[in-house]
């Protein structure tokens, strides 16, 4: 019939941008959502899942009948569910215990097998969705591994689909678009088409607080990741489908901020989206906020509030996780950073008896290790008696080989909000500015100063 799908397949894509026009309203420069929780299967990974299936039957590694495996947050299981039910494959899913019940039981309602697994362990812990997904191929006969975070398939779906036709729909009129990260493989791949055709194009990520994106970003390494409330995007490793070439600028954002967006969004834009649609719009917010001359940015929305039903749009789940509690309201690091004094720090050359010294005439308890002006480490009292319990010679140790890695940055314009979720897990807090260390957080730093305000 004229005017239909052969398959819901094929109508996978040519998803609607549409403008914000109030929660965006007092900011300089144009936002606009792309809405992917549109596409049939309800999210951005429709795309990749698609592409991922196609690349696998053309090797032939995928034959009829067979068994698909994924570790998935759940939005490209949905994405390799539909398709598979349309092609004839069984389906197999590893996900995360943190995700929502929407999403499991909709994976199931394709008739896909799902497994839950512990999140707060390593990617290397057996019981990682990583590693027992791995584990299900190489038992269940005729599977393969879809393998999102390291098969090209997934930036290449973008390169192909979404990049040209965001084009096309804004016949070029994009000055910028904001991704969140997980895979990599949206970012990378709209990164890749869209500079191609336009290289002054602004590419920026959105990671949340817990996640090691920012850090890398900024500090070129990789820190410990903790554990966080929102679902589908962050990473704690690099995946290879993860290209920071075409990453401009990264926004950080915590779970409070991204779920209370997401309600604000639904209820005075009337767009009914996810949590990481909420992330993304806030940090776009922001960016656009630092960024008055940004022209057009487009916001990749990923899934719909559907599948957090119980989770972020449930006021008792919200009020039950603390996050309708009043918070910092607009207080930045940097009414923080005022307060404090000079910021000591010692080179990655010098000894551990230099160290030692400087925080006895200070009455510092910690210090940032500088190598060529970048933060390579800190190293604290913990690190010092350690040092030393090695023997006389311990005080002529280079700092860099006591040194620890588990310290964030963030900068002065970053909220208070973020900088109360990192030092909950527990890091040394280290504020940048253009590239100088202009302050060192500590938790009785951030402590006085929310007592203060509240008096």
């Amino acid at each position: 019939m004229k005017g239909s799908f052969n398959t819901v397949l094929d109508a996978v894509g040519n998803t609607p941008i549409v403008r914000l026009n109030k929660v965006a309203a007092h900011v300089k420069p144009h936002i606009f959502v792309k809405l992917e929780f549109l596409n049939p299967g309800g999210s951005v990974k429709d795309r990749p899942a698609m592409q991922i299936i196609e690349d696998l039957e053309t090797s032939g590694a995928l034959k009829p009948g067979g068994t698909i495996v994924e570790a998935t947050s759940g939005n490209t299981g949905m994405g390799l569910a539909m398709a598979a039910a349309v092609k004839g494959y069984k389906t197999i899913f590893v996900m995360p215990d943190k995700m929502s019940s929407e999403k499991i039981q909709s994976l199931r309602a394709f008739g896909s097998r799902v497994l839950v697994t512990p999140t707060n362990v390593e990617p290397e812990d057996p019981r990682s969705y990583y590693c027992v997904a791995n584990r299900m191929v190489e038992e269940t006969p005729d599977a393969v591994l879809a393998n999102q975070y390291h098969n090209p398939s997934n930036p290449k779906s973008h390169v192909l689909s979404t990049g040209p036709e965001i084009w096309e729909q804004t016949g070029g009129e994009v000055d910028a678009m904001v991704i969140c990260m997980g895979t990599g493989g949206t970012i990378s791949g709209l990164g890749e088409y869209l500079k191609g055709k336009k290289p002054s194009l602004k590419i920026v990520g959105v990671d949340p607080v817990g996640s090691i994106y920012y850090d890398y970003f900024r500090t070129g390494r990789i820190t410990t990741a903790h554990s966080y409330k929102l679902e589908g995007f962050g990473e704690d490793f690099l995946p290879t489908t993860m290209d920071f070439e075409v990453v401009d600028d990264v926004e950080r954002v915590t779970d409070k901020e991204s779920f209370l967006w997401a309600r604000r969004v639904v209820r005075e834009e009337g767009i009914y989206c996810g949590g990481s649609s909420g992330s993304a719009i806030a940090a776009a917010v922001k960016w656009a906020e630092k960024n008055p001359d940004a022209g057009n940015i487009i916001v990749i929305a990923p899934d719909s509030a559907s599948r957090y039903l119980s989770k972020i749009f449930d006021d008792n789940w919200m009020k039950e996780n603390g996050y309708m509690e009043p918070d910092l309201g607009s207080d930045k690091v940097e009414d923080l950073v005022a307060r404090r004094g000079v910021v000591h720090f010692v080179e990655a050359g010098a000894s551990v008896g230099d160290v030692v010294g400087m925080m006895r005439e200070h009455g510092i308890s910690q210090v940032p290790v500088l190598s060529d002006g970048r933060v390579v480490g800190m190293i604290g009292e913990g690190d010092l008696l350690g040092a030393l319990s090695d023997g006389p010679g311990a005080m002529a140790l280079p700092v860099s080989d006591r040194m620890n890695s588990d310290f964030s940055v963030v900068e002065p314009g970053n909220s208070m909000a973020v900088l109360g979720q990192l030092l909950l897990q527990n890091k040394a807090v280290i504020v940048e500015d253009a590239g100088k260390v202009v302050g060192i957080i500590t938790k009785i730093d951030y402590i006085e100063y929310v007592a203060r305000r509240g008096q």
